[in-house]
């Protein structure tokens, strides 16, 4: 009789235990909230964020966004600034007035000095255009002025000169062509500029993948503690009144109760990783601290496997990589250029044109006459030593070292796009792997607490499937942050999405609307 009515107790003990552990320990193997697919919702100040829509308020919101934004900004004026320079310039510029009322020196015919009285008012004037000459380096400009002196005085007067038309030239001979090379240079630079921005877009959502899952993790964590805490809570229980009918022993009835405040600890620790999680996804994502977050566990998506090849090629072609490399070169050779072009300095200057002086403003446009002035400026080294050799010698220096950087930097590009293709093909089966090892461990720890009720496990194996359980699931979530990491890692460096096949983009001409 006593032994039917021992094992009678332990049967009802083990299925009590058995269904408070499985009702809840479903909740534990499950992130709360609604499918990743459906649209977030927010109630009471609780919000419950998938990671497409964490993506879409960091894009919208973060600061890295912003910041984005205004260096493309900034780029878009650069490359508007170099285009108005190859345009032609319209310009006033005058003198209203200048009063002038002192003593000025006065040579006499003897060659002394005196002081003489200088009292007077003018007034200048002068509408000019000015184009660049891209082809030759030089510029040109057609001007119209009008000068007007007024003596002041008893005897004041008014006198006019007039310059209806003049056109000046001025080509340096010598030296490098600036627009030309800027004709080069700043495209690639504005294109390196657009393809930087989609990509530091592509690195806010590569941050958003990192901070969600810190959070979701740490929500993960906390959720597996109460878990451990209420399940080690309800087997100290039924310990306890096992231990009262003698089947386990009052070492094992402590180590229960040691996990049990174990538990409890932990539960505290993860409380506390869990609200420091949740304020860095808060501020990134530029949400308000009275905001309570939910994650919801986004799901795999298909993902065809990648080739190495397909992916450089799209890289090269789609990144701001190439645009750099390129940039880079265009500007080192500038730069030798420049230095040999400093040598010797040769400046053409030619002024033709008419202008008229007389007291009547009429006359000084009917009695006009042509003014010509022709200089060419030299500057040209007699001896120095070398020093302008030697600034071209490491003008070419400097050049051929920026080729050597740019030539290692190609090949690390390339060695890390592999690295990130292998890294990226073997997720998903990483991915798999996580999954089926979570299910495993949870179903052997579902199956050790029955063992242990039954008295057919001790509770260091049981403790032991716990871990084992928990490592899982932690490990299954940080498989899946690496499989989404890899996911918009892969789309930053090609800037082409392969789970639709299309090309990764923004609207960029719509974000630059409101500069025009």
């Amino acid at each position: 009789m006593k032994v039917c009515f021992f094992r009678n107790a332990t049967a009802v003990l083990v299925a009590v235990a058995l269904q408070c552990i499985s009702d809840n320990g479903a909740s534990a193997l499950e992130m709360s909230g609604p499918d990743s697919t459906g649209a977030p919702g927010r109630q009471g100040g609780v919000m419950e964020l998938t990671l497409d829509r964490a993506m879409e308020l960091a894009c919208a919101q973060s600061v890295d966004a912003a910041v984005a934004l205004n260096q493309l900004k900034s780029a878009y004026w650069q490359f508007r600034t170099y285009k108005a320079e190859r345009l032609p310039e319209l310009v006033f510029s005058g003198t209203l007035p200048t009063f002038n009322n002192n003593y000025n020196t006065y040579q006499n015919p003897d060659g002394s000095y005196g002081y003489v009285r200088s009292n007077w008012l003018g007034l200048t004037g002068e509408l000019s255009v000015t184009q660049n000459i891209p082809f030759t380096g030089g510029t040109v400009s057609l001007s119209t002025g009008l000068d007007m002196t007024r003596q002041l005085g008893s005897n004041g007067y008014n006198e006019f000169m007039a310059v209806p038309v003049s056109l000046k030239f001025n080509q340096p001979l010598f030296s490098v062509n600036t627009f030309r090379w800027d004709k080069k240079i700043e495209p690639v630079r504005y294109a390196e500029s657009r393809a930087a921005y989609i990509e530091d877009m592509e690195s806010v959502r590569m941050n958003t993948v990192t901070y969600f899952f810190n959070y979701l993790l740490a929500a993960e964590n906390l959720k597996i503690s109460e878990q451990n805490l209420e399940n080690a809570d309800k087997l100290y229980s039924i310990a306890r009144e096992r231990r009262a009918i003698g089947q386990i022993s009052e070492t094992e009835l402590m180590q229960l109760r040691l996990s049990a405040l174990s538990a409890k600890a932990d539960v505290t620790s993860r409380r506390s990783s869990l609200n420091g999680a949740m304020f860095n996804l808060r501020a990134f994502l530029g949400l308000s601290e009275q905001d309570t977050i939910v994650p919801v566990l986004p799901e795999a998506i298909p993902l065809p496997s990648l080739d190495y090849g397909d992916v450089l090629a799209k890289a090269l072609a789609n990144s701001s990589f190439a645009q750099n490399i390129l940039r880079r070169k265009l500007e080192a050779d500038y730069s030798v250029a420049t230095a040999r072009g400093q040598r010797y300095q040769v400046d053409l200057n030619v002024t033709v044109g008419y202008s008229g002086v007389n007291r009547d403003l009429a006359m000084a446009y009917n009695d006009i006459r042509d003014q010509e002035v022709v200089s060419v400026g030299l500057s040209i080294p007699i001896l120095d030593w070398g020093k302008r050799k030697g600034q071209v010698k490491v003008a070419e220096s400097n050049r051929d070292v920026v080729r050597s950087q740019l030539q290692q930097e190609e090949l690390n590009f390339n060695q890390n796009i592999f690295l990130l293709t292998e890294q990226f093909n073997n997720q998903a089966g990483q991915l798999a792997l996580a999954q089926e090892s979570d299910r495993v461990a949870a179903a052997r720890y579902q199956a050790s607490v029955e063992s242990f009720l039954i008295g057919r496990m001790s509770v260091l194996e049981l403790n032991d499937a716990r871990d084992a359980k928990d490592l899982a699931r932690q490990d299954y979530v940080q498989q899946l942050y690496y499989y989404w990491y890899y996911y918009y890692d892969i789309r930053s460096v090609t800037l082409w999405d392969y789970a639709t096949g299309t090309a990764v983009g923004s609207d960029i001409e719509a974000v630059l609307a409101e500069e025009n």
